[in-house]
């Protein structure tokens, strides 16, 4: 059933569309189908949607319009809201991913942590479905879940300096890839050979888009190295 999103300002030129406060698919496809709602009704004054877990951030253009009239026309879009999601269609996409050792350092305290084997620990991580939640914090970063109970474990108490592109890590029930080197504090348990972000791609730089379907398979490393996989 549809539940009526909130409402709130974001300075003088955004506003916040918010379904919820929890990480569930059902409320991130709605934030997904007003999105595209909003890109296709052309809403006068409107600029940007960014999707999140559970709202949507519409950046509008105040000398074209008002918070009042972007409120009034979203309020417009929202009977469309369950046929977008309705009609969304996503893609699978496997990630062929080398788990432990030097490519996924964290993954023994990850099994410790929950008092499992490494072996154990990769088979949950890689027999679960994900969905793509959000786009973010570096270009072509996939927020991605849910992961299992048994192997959700909190983010570093101090984050690295560096994080090899391509990496796959837990943070708590969220799992992700660092499409290039950068900081983070994320449990990093693998990584792959697959090439996240390109700026020269066409038609879209960033590998994931929302709603993509998620799967990791576990490779050797040797497997990792034919791929074109850097150490």
């Amino acid at each position: 059933m549809y539940s009526s999103p909130k409402y709130s300002p974001v300075g003088d030129r955004a506003l916040l569309v918010k379904f919820g406060d929890t990480i569930d698919l059902g409320i991130n496809r709605k934030v997904h189908a007003l999105s595209r709602a909003v890109e296709e009704a052309k809403i006068h004054g409107a600029e940007e949607c960014v999707p999140t877990y559970a709202s949507l951030l519409v950046y509008y253009n105040p000398l074209k319009t008002s918070y009042e009239r972007m409120v009034f026309g979203l309020k417009d879009l929202e009977p469309k809201i369950d046929e977008y999601s309705v009609k969304t269609e996503t893609r699978m996409i496997v990630v062929p991913t080398v788990y432990g050792g030097s490519f996924g350092p964290d993954l023994t305290s990850v099994a410790e942590y929950h008092k499992l084997s490494e072996a154990e620990a990769i088979r949950l991580h890689s027999e679960t479905e994900y969905a793509v939640y959000m786009i973010g914090f570096i270009a072509g970063f996939p927020y991605m879940g849910k992961v299992p109970e048994a192997i959700a474990t909190p983010r570093l108490e101090t984050p690295r300096l560096k994080i090899p592109a391509g990496s796959v890590g837990i943070a708590g029930n969220q799992t992700g890839i660092y499409p290039r080197e950068a900081p983070g504090g994320w449990r990093i348990i693998g990584r792959t050979p697959l090439v996240l972000f390109n700026p020269y791609a066409e038609p879209q730089p960033a590998l994931f888009q929302l709603g993509d379907r998620v799967r990791f398979k576990p490779i050797s490393e040797k497997e990792y190295q034919a791929l074109g996989g850097k150490s």
